[in-house]
């Protein structure tokens, strides 16, 4: 953290990016760096490959984020916020890293070490967690907008505090947040109170694909594009569908199988316990948490499924 503050205050121009396929920790975690860097007085730019999902665009700051890159740029340092590798940062992900000094805050456990600069613990809930710990190493003030954006980066990657990565430091950082102005009741009310009706439709189509077998120790779903494109839906609405397969009574390892392309598919797994999914999931080139992870396979789907039913049985065992 020393050897970051120090880039911080000594630098002046500063790339913020993070993981292709935007979630609260990735998007809360960006624009509340991004405000305490600019509160600084510093140059500060955002750049996502995606666009961010409906359920966040309420965030302080979001509507300054920008798509597009100019690889010819050069920044001071280069922050990769919630990226395990390189590579999560999507397409452009090498002229990112050759833009600038490459710093890293992360907390998974798969994490190669690619960065110049790296802050990294796999026990912390959330690279939002990371951050709080940056500025209060740093005596940096935390705003109501900044606050808003860390409480949705911590309270989102923990399930709203239900998953195994909840500590009692995470608690206690949470409150502090909310003590600093966090609108929490916002946060709530957008994330998970405005489902949109094209995702109650998918919902729909996708519950006729669960399967569990084991006997009921594994959970699988499907999305197709054609089912995507049936309920008018967008592939952001897929999101926390792993969730409800691992909510199923006897469930411990569940696995979300979502179609990008002819025979490619991005599997998320979740699961109970001690179960380590990212080892699951590392078999296949993914990598995450042990209790979430997720990878990407090719193949006809029923062998994918099968290949991979095959490793959640050795993760189980």
């Amino acid at each position: 953290m020393d050897r970051i503050a120090s880039v911080i205050r000594e630098s002046q121009v500063f790339l913020i990016t993070t993981h292709v396929r935007l979630d609260g920790d990735a998007v809360g975690s960006e624009l509340a760096l991004a405000e305490v860097l600019r509160n600084m007085g510093k140059d500060v730019t955002i750049y996502n490959q995606d666009e961010t999902p409906a359920m966040f665009a309420f965030l302080p700051g979001e509507a300054a984020i920008t798509h597009a890159f100019d690889g010819g740029s050069h920044y001071d340092a280069v922050f990769f916020l919630d990226c395990s590798d390189r590579d999560r940062a999507g397409d452009n992900a090498a002229a990112l890293e050759g833009a600038g000094l490459v710093i890293n805050i992360d907390h998974h456990v798969s994490n190669d070490g690619f960065a110049a600069l790296s802050f990294v613990d796999y026990r912390a809930s959330s690279t939002g967690e990371l951050l709080c710990r940056l500025f209060t190493h740093m005596n940096i003030p935390i705003t109501e907008t900044v606050a808003t954006n860390l409480y949705t980066a911590i309270m989102t990657d923990t399930g709203s505090f239900r998953y195994a990565n909840t500590a009692s430091d995470t608690l206690r950082v949470a409150a502090e947040l909310v003590d600093l102005g966090a609108e929490f009741l916002t946060v709530v009310e957008n994330v998970y109170e405005k489902t949109p009706y094209v995702r109650i439709k998918l919902m729909a189509l996708v519950l006729e694909t669960l399967d569990v077998t084991d006997n009921g120790s594994i959970g699988t779903m499907t999305v197709t594009r054609r089912m995507i494109d049936k309920a008018k839906a967008e592939p952001e609405h897929t999101e926390g569908i792993v969730e409800m397969i691992r909510s199923i009574d006897g469930v411990r390892v569940a696995a979300f199988f979502q179609e990008t392309g002819p025979d490619r598919f991005k599997v998320s797994l979740r699961s109970k316990g001690a179960v380590d999914v990212e080892s699951v999931a590392r078999r296949f080139g993914g990598g995450g948490h042990v209790n979430a992870a997720a990878c990407r396979m090719a193949g006809p789907l029923p062998d994918v499924k099968a290949q991979l039913l095959d490793a959640a049985r050795c993760a189980l065992s």
